[in-house]
């Protein structure tokens, strides 16, 4: 893969005419250092972000030795390039034949389930195996986040106990588990949740094994800038360590946007202006699908080698390249007035779900790869690149003297 100081470097070197995704590992790497060294638990990286081989194994050799799975084909994939990965299987609705090949054929023990339904399921598929850990998910609320992810699964508040009964019975390790919502924006959405955790312990009488506060940890975009992530942990440490659970329980989280959106970012081509309509060569059939569906704002730098510095800025919307009028981001993406046709724009922290949810409809789709050491757009994590740069000036300082 080639490599680049930046992506203006990318440009002037290839003057591409297809979108080039941008890779950070050392983005990436420094994320996962984050959570292994700073969650108060085990974090486990939820695989749907981004399922890029490369980047499984640059959390990997980072500290993420977990990875929460939600399908078959992300347990087939995990497992064929981290053989000694854990695997957690955190989908609450899943076929049996999907359970059984888990359990029997990739060694997956850690099961989540929100009805009896689900339970009976995977107590079948296992054979009635005895060293199952199943986390029961519990519905809670979404307010704080900017995605909500609270009607499509949980176990109502009325059968929680029940559910924590029974699936007590048959497991080795009990949990609960929950998510707030993609992009938190307030610690409160965690205390929140633990209120509802700790109610149900108590109504149901059981011994809990494992507290998972699933995922939600933001990310920065442009109009989202979150609390520094400590404030996040330090919430959970408190209200986990406030819980009536086992004393050796375990809690664990799930990121997956904190992890790798800082991971890529898109290089796009400008093909027309309109007004203040830019066509570019990617858009809601590629990497900006949340640009289009949801309106997601992302970051944007104009990379034109000779830049006037005194052109005004100005709010532009994008089309991409399909057919389809579907196909539009409104951003509003802010840009220099001058934009037009054969310029070039970065668009940053697509590292989460973009790569991942890009397809080929209408016959585009065909994007390159390289490698930029630059920083991204945005970070949470700027000051643990400050502090490894001035322990690595102390370091080559201790070595002169």
């Amino acid at each position: 893969m080639h490599e680049f100081p930046d992506a203006l470097a990318v440009v002037r070197a290839l003057s591409p005419d297809e979108p080039i995704t941008l890779l950070r590992p050392h983005a990436a790497q420094r994320a996962a250092r984050f959570f292994s060294e700073k969650f108060p638990g085990k974090s486990l990286y939820a695989v749907k972000a981004n399922p890029s081989p490369q980047l499984l194994q640059l959390l990997w050799d980072s500290g993420i030795t977990h990875f929460d799975v939600a399908s078959l084909g992300e347990v087939r994939l995990v497992h064929k390039f981290l053989p000694d990965a854990t695997l957690c299987f955190m989908h609450p609705v899943k076929s049996e034949r999907a359970i059984a090949q888990a359990y029997h054929n990739h060694g997956v023990r850690v099961f989540s389930l929100d009805s009896h339904e689900e339970l009976d399921k995977i107590v079948r598929a296992t054979g009635g195996a005895a060293d199952l850990e199943l986390c029961v998910r519990i519905r809670v609320s979404s307010d704080h986040a900017k995605l909500s992810l609270a009607a499509k699964f949980g176990a109502e508040p009325s059968d929680v106990a029940s559910l924590l009964a029974a699936t007590r019975q048959v497991a080795d390790s009990l949990g609960i588990c929950f998510h707030v919502g993609s992009q938190a924006m307030s610690p409160q959405a965690y205390s929140d949740a633990m209120d509802l955790v700790r109610a149900a312990i108590v109504e149901a009488s059981v011994v809990v094994d494992i507290v998972d506060v699933g995922g939600g940890f933001p990310s920065v975009y442009p109009g989202m800038e979150p609390p520094v992530l400590e404030s996040y942990f330090d919430v959970i440490e408190h209200c986990f360590e406030d819980l009536p659970i086992s004393y050796s329980a375990e809690l664990w989280c799930e990121p997956g946007r904190a992890l790798c959106a800082e991971y890529a970012s898109l290089l796009v081509k400008v093909e027309k202006r309109r007004g203040k309509e830019l066509y570019v060569n990617d858009g809601a059939y590629g990497a900006l699908f949340d640009a289009a569906h949801i309106g997601w704002r992302f970051p944007v730098i104009a990379l034109n080698p000779e830049t006037n510095i005194n052109v005004r800025m100005t709010e532009f919307s994008f089309y991409g390249p399909t057919c389809d009028d579907m196909d539009f981001m409104p951003g509003p993406f802010i840009l220099p007035d001058d934009m037009g046709a054969g310029d070039y724009i970065e668009i940053g922290m697509l590292g989460a779900y973009g790569c991942a949810m890009r397809t080929e409809f209408n016959g585009f789709g065909d994007v390159d790869t390289v490698t930029v050491g630059d920083e991204p757009m945005a970070s949470l994590y700027t000051q643990i690149a400050a502090n490894d740069i001035g322990e690595k000036k102390n370091s080559a300082n201790r070595s002169k003297q």
